[in-house]
């Protein structure tokens, strides 16, 4: 009838709209949580065979790194180039393959090692080591040794206090699993390691 309204007319609008309006919630729905599922997935990934998140523990790397400092290590830098003098890198502790060990590359394999009286000598040349301040050096000696084929001289910054290849010896390649590449926490440490 002319005139009149079909009542019925606001009420199919709304079904239309919520018909509409359904099927593109599920839509956003099933994109995020695709997408969701790709992140976990590269996360997964880049943490398993790339970088991996490290919590350092103790003070044998002060000042370079500190105690409970967070750190990302490349797991795959080395496949790609050899260790380097230098580097500081965490290997599996020779002694109890459960613990990690965070430490500097001081020899590589074929290296003549000495420490006289603190100082470190590499082939017969001492080494600047500017990363090692004077209050973190240590007065101990160390005779000769020389590096084993694919093992590296490994020793912590803070001479004094570190647990490290003055006391249980080169470290074989294949404890060796990544170089400490990038600090996060604190922020004030946030940065390459170095």
């Amino acid at each position: 009838m002319p005139g009149q309204v079909d009542a019925t007319e606001p009420s199919a609008v709304q079904d239309r709209k919520a018909s509409l309006a359904a099927p593109s919630r599920a839509l956003v729905l099933s994109v995020w949580l695709r997408d969701l599922i790709i992140s976990l997935a590269i996360s997964c990934f880049i943490i398993i065979f790339l970088y991996q998140p490290v919590k350092v523990e103790g003070t044998s790397m002060m000042p370079s790194l500190e105690d409970q400092e967070r750190i990302f290590v490349n797991k795959f830098v080395y496949r790609l180039e050899p260790i380097q003098r230098g580097d500081i890198i965490v290997f599996r502790y020779p002694r109890d393959p459960s613990k990690s060990f965070i430490k500097r590359v001081i020899g590589l394999a074929g290296d003549h090692i000495q420490i006289d009286a603190g100082r470190v000598f590499v082939n017969g040349k001492p080494i600047d080591e500017e990363y090692v301040p004077r209050a973190y050096e240590d007065e101990r000696s160390y005779a000769q040794v020389v590096v084993p084929p694919d093992s590296y001289f490994v020793l912590g910054d803070h001479r004094s206090l570190s647990n490290d290849s003055r006391d249980f010896g080169p470290v074989g390649q294949s404890y060796i699993y990544g170089k400490a590449v990038f600090g996060y926490w604190p922020m004030d440490k946030m940065g390459r390691v170095r």
